[in-house]
């Protein structure tokens, strides 16, 4: 059983719900003995600066809101709890009005941790000042640099050229990420406790271009061409301006985001809601008689 002391709260600053929920549970959890502490996860220095001690984040809001705790809580073995006031969330595991009742479940580590695979990446040729390394929970992402003008990018795999793709980007995600800007982008879908990666050109000009699922140990390096500069993006946040011949060096890190899970929420089922495939239309597509004879031979034996 998981021993719950510290318990950090990242609320989205620009929902007021989250700050008045943060609030009160952070009031909610004192009284029940618990460290606790509240942050908004854009505030690098608050933000951080208790998460070695921190057994649990509790975050409100959306996905972005956890992408950012997992980014944030790399390497310090935190658990992640997500609390849904955002659009179409995939991380998130509850509901406002399911939290307080969730309370002591959490507390007595009545729960399940899922593990998702994270990447790190290593960019070169930066024109701003990035760090060495950065985390990733869903995506890492080189791209052009203007509009209209698409960038060219060598993909190597270890020590293979795969090829150089004229495109808009070439995005690597992880299992968590290949729902996200890859899927959009034409990429297949992975479990998201799939350990593999995923390489998705966006846009791919003239010459096709693939997606391609590589192994968990790949270590992948994309660079834009010699003439024209670019971009870099890390989860969908602040892009760092890449020179003429830089990149990325991208491969799966040892930290691991750990999401607590109540069982509340079926991967397969947000898939399912989240790209139509349950709308009314297509169940209606479905005979009475369909639906009785698959839950028949889906139904445990007695």
């Amino acid at each position: 059983m998981t021993d719950i002391s510290c318990i950090g709260i990242y609320y989205h600053p620009r929902l007021d719900e989250a700050r008045e929920q943060a609030d009160q549970l952070a009031r909610t959890l004192r009284r029940l003995g618990c460290d606790t502490w509240t942050s908004q996860p854009w505030e690098p220095e608050r933000s951080t600066e208790r998460l070695p001690q921190t057994d649990l984040l509790i975050c409100l809001g959306g996905d972005g809101t956890i992408l950012r705790a997992a980014r944030a809580s790399a390497g310090f073995d935190c658990l992640i709890l997500g609390v849904d006031l955002g659009r179409q969330a995939f991380l998130t595991e509850l509901q406002p009005d399911q939290l307080e009742d969730h309370i002591p479940m959490l507390l007595s580590g009545d729960f399940t941790v899922e593990d998702r695979t994270m990447l790190e990446a290593e960019p070169f040729g930066v024109e701003d000042e990035a760090p060495a390394v950065l985390p990733a929970l869903n995506d890492v992402m080189i791209g052009r640099g203007s509009l209209g003008q698409p960038a060219y990018i060598a993909v190597w795999v270890g020590s293979d050229l795969v090829g150089v793709v004229r495109a808009d980007a070439v995005v690597v995600a992880s299992a968590t990420g290949s729902t996200g800007y890859s899927l959009s982008a034409g990429g297949p879908i992975l479990h998201p406790q799939a350990r593999s990666v995923v390489l998705t050109p966006v846009a791919p000009h003239l010459a096709q271009a693939a997606p391609v699922v590589l192994p968990a140990d790949a270590v992948i390096e994309l660079r834009l061409g010699r003439e024209q500069p670019g971009m870099l993006s890390v989860d969908g946040q602040r892009p760092y301006p890449l020179q003429p011949s830089g990149g990325v060096r991208v491969q799966r890190s040892d930290s691991l985001a750990r999401l607590v899970r109540f069982g509340e929420r079926s991967f397969f089922a947000q898939l399912g809601q989240r790209l139509a495939w349950l709308d009314e239309r297509r169940l209606e597509a479905i005979t009475r008689t369909g639906v009785e004879a698959f839950d028949a031979d889906s139904a445990d034996p007695m």
